[in-house]
């Protein structure tokens, strides 16, 4: 399960937008939010790989977002 807000919080962290993460790593800009909002999939392990260098993420923190057993 992918942990949304530490996402939200890197992408804010590198001054980017929903948008412009969804545009480097080659998908639409709904679908992002979907993903983002839970209303969608999770993210493939190619999107999260891509999604991991655009950020600049450590092995940590892309298993700690995208791995994550988060339970809210």
């Amino acid at each position: 399960m992918t942990n949304v807000d530490k996402l939200k919080g890197k992408i804010k962290e590198k001054r980017l937008t929903p948008e412009k993460l969804a545009d480097a790593i080659g998908i639409d800009k709904s679908t992002m939010y979907r993903k983002l909002n839970n209303g969608g999939d999770e993210f493939t392990i190619g999107q999260a790989d891509k999604i991991a260098k655009v950020l600049s993420l450590d092995a940590g923190e892309a298993q700690a977002i995208f791995f994550s057993q988060f339970v809210a």
